[in-house]
């Protein structure tokens, strides 16, 4: 286990050949070419097509003290911060806890409606690996998204936990998980299929 209390997680739905997103991501279609129409829809019908059947592993993608994405998952902004952009999921977003937002950029912390305040760290990985499991309270951090961000938290030997929601359909091509990562030893803990998705969990074995 990395220091401190909590676990480190990494929590993401990728499709049967490994990719989290397709290519030509933009504003309109923030997963690119998905198999659907651009916004996730289809990688992530498990979630919304058929949540009572998923509902425990719905529920525990949230389960966290603190959050870590990395700058693409949080928006289409590149660069500077040259307008206003709070994050895809409006005024009041699910996280409830702090959102640590990996970024070259520096801005000020901006606090949003039931308890969620975003964090922009432009000082690395590790960095905001100790931010978030600084943050008052036992639990575990999660680390959200998208597929390159958790590359490097697993590259870099900081993951605790891994939790895939694997679903029936490839993409071929785009952002996949596992690019670049020197070999790992998992041992699985838990997997269950469902309808629309398998959901497998595996120890990240240091």
């Amino acid at each position: 286990m990395t220091a401190g209390t909590g676990r480190v997680v990494c929590d993401i739905t990728v499709s049967a050949d490994g990719y989290a997103a397709g290519l030509h991501q933009s504003e309109e279609r923030p997963f690119g070419d998905d198999g659907g129409d651009g916004t996730g829809s289809a990688l992530h019908a498990w979630m919304f097509d058929t949540p009572d059947e998923n509902r425990a592993e719905a529920d525990r993608v949230l389960d966290a003290k603190a959050f870590i994405m990395g700058r693409n998952m949080f928006g289409p902004v590149r660069g500077a911060w040259d307008r206003p952009w709070n994050g895809w999921w409006g005024d009041g977003p699910p996280f409830h806890a702090p959102v640590f937002v990996l970024t070259h950029h520096a801005r000020e912390p901006q606090p949003m409606d039931g308890g969620t305040t975003y964090h922009f760290v432009t000082d690395g990985i590790a960095s905001a690996a100790a931010r978030a499991r600084a943050v008052d309270g036992a639990g575990d951090v999660t680390v959200l998204g998208g597929a390159t961000t958790i590359n490097q938290y697993l590259s870099a030997g900081l993951v605790d936990e891994l939790r895939l929601h694997i679903v029936p359909l490839t993409l071929g091509a785009g952002t996949r998980l596992f690019d670049g990562v020197p070999p790992l030893r998992l041992e699985q803990l838990s997997a269950r299929p469902a309808t629309l998705v398998t959901h497998v969990t595996y120890r990240v074995l240091h």
